[in-house]
């Protein structure tokens, strides 16, 4: 055992240096109960780390290789208009671009069926936060009448004051508008019916039966009079509850109390963009909130306007089917485990040398060996019933990397005693490396993809720094509007769909940013099912449920098929037209607007992160509009300020006076909070030197990354907090 001056302790075992206080928790919580010994673990942990390791560093190596080999020749092609064809033919000579082989389908098994067959919303969550993990898995049901009712979702924001009956009243007619275009009675409607009754298996309406009798699933209590009817569409299901005690009820003929539909499907529970785990201290943290989903034991007590409240997982939905028979539908959502990318390492574990392992191989190893807890069980709340853990991998370059996070996967398998291709891996392709490869790497892991997904926010980050020497980009919010994006977005589902994933695995599309605007996704996100994709991410549970309506207006397998016949949209030269600006003539008044935009999300994110750790929230933009902030969106805007300084669209002086600036403006925006410490007016504190650093230093971070800044910014932080 050894301790540095002021810290953690470390405990020596095979060749590594774990910190005491993970390695307790992994031999005292994770290990009892599993069939595996400390010193099986430990042995698999250190070949893991220094057989893997120099793979990792050397694929590293080739990414910076790459992109001093693209810097070299833009700057070799300034001032000339952009050669799409010869960029194509230099991206390929050098190996960023490879060849495509033929077609194939994956074979992916063990798939549960919220991966394969039900399209629906996806929530992201940072692991390190209880309360918010044990929201998310519990999001699998969500009351129509309740989100409705608390968003602008209907035009109109909350008022104040007690209830509304007025309100109350709209949202009754507008969950009846959705029943009647989903689940339509023959002659009758949701909005006036005062009778729901089973008869013969079959659901009556005012005894009208429904246009589609097959969408009638279920329903609990006596049939001539059910507690609740199950129905269900495009795979999804939706709950009609009765209580004629209910204020709501009371005053339904029929006794509807509420609308329940089921709404996040699956959840990313993350150990990645939304966290900040730098050290053993916080990755414990996450592991252990990890372990309790998996266990099905996790708890959270917490006071909620003056009571104490305690939330558990909740157990699973018990009905009676159109036969007669039982039906249990889970009461959960599927949890898949995003891991690190290949880039991070952390103190929690030194190798042989002393050296920080990387953190994808520590994530890949602990994130698996605490789902066997899950693997193990045969009831209960069980997350797989498949029998495989799900794991999301980021931030991956080309097959190359894929490959290498599939042999990762299968030692550990190997070490853990688990079949082969019992982790199921998720391929984010939000790096450009990854998008004009992209059959290439769903081949290099087709024995266990799951999942695909576009993610635009880190992907025009990548974009910013792998061209950061061809010009000035676009101010961002016409980069969004550019010909590479439309590009990219068809590519991802038109070759998922090439490589078998209809059905078997999730085809996937971003995140909503904006939780207050739920009106406004309501309009708009149901684009994403009309895209073919199987899964959307959404901010929070309330806008799972709203977004669950997308997925019964839309047949996305349907979508798919029709998609699948019309072959691919768009091909890798579309993705080589880089979102640089055509017209540069901005006037002083929109680049500092442009400039204060970045400048006030990076500070707004970055204080917070460094200062309290909190790794994803929703923070105040320029207008005080709420958005949520993770590490992509910081990427964006701290890439975009490197890109205009570095061109000579900024100066360094007027950054600085505009960062200094917002900081004041983020200073007013957190007042209200205690845990705030101010950035003005001294500007000398380690949040402020972090953001600084994030843009002035931006050309020099690894594919723009903003990890390296803000751990080591946050260690410091914390060794200060220690003396």
């Amino acid at each position: 055992m050894s301790q540095d001056a002021n810290g953690p302790e470390w405990t020596n075992i095979e060749g590594l240096g774990i910190d005491t206080a993970l390695a307790r928790f992994i031999e005292d919580e994770v290990l009892p109960g599993l069939p595996l010994t400390p010193a099986q673990l430990w042995s698999g942990l250190s070949a893991l780390v220094h057989d893997f390791g120099p793979r990792n560093r050397a694929l590293l190596d080739r990414r910076q290789d790459i992109q001093n080999r693209i810097d070299a020749w833009h700057r070799a092609h300034a001032g000339q208009a952009h050669d799409r064809d010869a960029y194509k033919a230099f991206l390929e000579e050098i190996g960023y671009i490879l060849p495509e082989g033929g077609d194939f389908a994956i074979d992916t098994t063990g798939i549960d069926p919220e991966i394969a067959t039900i399209p629906g919303p996806q929530l992201v969550v940072p692991v390190t936060n209880a309360r918010f993990v044990l929201n998310a898995a519990n999001a699998r049901w969500g009351s129509l009448y309740d989100t409705l009712y608390g968003t602008d979702a209907m035009g109109a924001p909350l008022p104040g004051g007690g209830f509304d009956d007025g309100r109350g009243a709209r949202v009754v007619a507008r969950a009846a508008v959705f029943l009647d275009e989903v689940f339509a009675a023959r002659t009758t409607s949701h909005a006036r019916a005062s009778e729901y009754r089973i008869a013969d298996g079959a659901l009556l309406v005012d005894g009208a039966p429904l246009i589609r009798p097959e969408a009638f699933a279920g329903y609990r209590g006596d049939p001539a009079a059910p507690e609740a009817v199950l129905l269900r569409n495009n795979g999804l299901h939706v709950e009609l509850v009765f209580d004629r005690a209910h204020p709501i009820g009371a005053q339904s003929p029929s006794g509807l109390a509420d609308v329940v539909l089921e709404s996040a499907v699956s959840a990313i529970v993350d150990c990645e963009d939304s966290v900040a785990c730098v050290d053993a201290e916080d990755k414990v943290l996450a592991y252990r909130n990890w372990l309790g989903l998996m266990r099905g034991d996790l708890e959270d007590t917490f006071d909620k306007a003056g009571k104490t409240m305690t939330r558990r997982l909740h157990a699973d939905r018990a009905y009676t089917a159109p036969d007669g028979s039982g039906l249990v539908l889970k009461g959960r959502t599927l949890l898949l485990v995003r891991n690190v990318g290949h880039l991070m390492t952390n103190p929690a574990i030194l190798d042989r040398d002393g050296n920080e392992v990387f953190e994808g191989l520590m994530d890949a190893m602990i994130t698996v060996l605490i789902a066997m807890h899950d693997l193990a069980k045969t009831d209960g709340a069980r997350n797989s019933v498949a029998g495989s853990v799900y794991v999301v991998k980021p931030k991956m370059h080309g097959p190359e990397e894929v490959a290498f996070a599939d042999a990762v996967f299968a030692h550990v398998e190997q070490v853990l005693g688990l079949p082969r291709h019992t982790v199921k891996l998720g391929i984010m392709d939000e790096e450009r490396r990854t998008s004009v490869n992209l059959k290439e790497c769903i081949r290099a892991a087709r024995h266990r993809v799951c999942f695909i997904n576009t993610g635009f926010l880190d992907r025009t980050g990548d974009e910013i720094h792998s061209s950061m020497e061809a010009g000035p980009f676009s101010r961002k919010d016409f980069i969004k509007r550019k010909g590479w994006i439309t590009a990219y977005e068809n590519q991802n589902v038109d070759i998922g769909l090439e490589c078998g994933l209809s059905g078997r695995a999730q085809i996937g599309k971003g995140m909503w940013a904006m939780p207050d605007r739920m009106a406004a996704m309501l309009e708009q996100k149901i684009e994403h099912p009309r895209a073919g994709a199987t899964c959307a991410w959404v901010p929070s549970p309330t806008a799972a449920t709203l977004h669950a309506t997308h997925y019964h207006k839309v047949d996305v397998l349907a979508v798919q098929a029709e998609l699948a016949r019309g072959g691919r949209r768009a091909y890798v030269e579309a993705l080589l037209d880089i979102p640089l600006a055509a017209y540069r003539k901005w006037t002083p008044a929109q680049i500092r607007r442009e400039v204060e935009n970045n400048a006030q999300g990076i500070l707004g994110y970055v204080v917070r992160w460094i200062d309290q750790g909190i790794g994803c929230s929703k923070v105040p933009d320029i207008n005080d509009v709420g958005l949520m902030e993770d590490r992509a969106t910081c990427r964006i805007s701290a890439q975009h300020i490197a890109n205009w300084l570095h061109h000579g669209i900024v100066s360094n002086d007027e950054v600085m006076q505009i960062l200094q600036r917002m900081a004041q403006v983020v200073d007013r925006q957190n007042a209200g909070d205690p845990a705030y410490r101010p950035m003005a007016p001294g500007f000398d504190g380690i949040a402020f030197r972090a953001a600084c650093e994030l843009v002035f230093d931006g050309r020099d971070q690894p594919s723009g990354y903003t990890e390296p800044v803000l751990h080591r910014r946050r260690l410091d932080l914390k060794a200060r907090m220690r003396t």
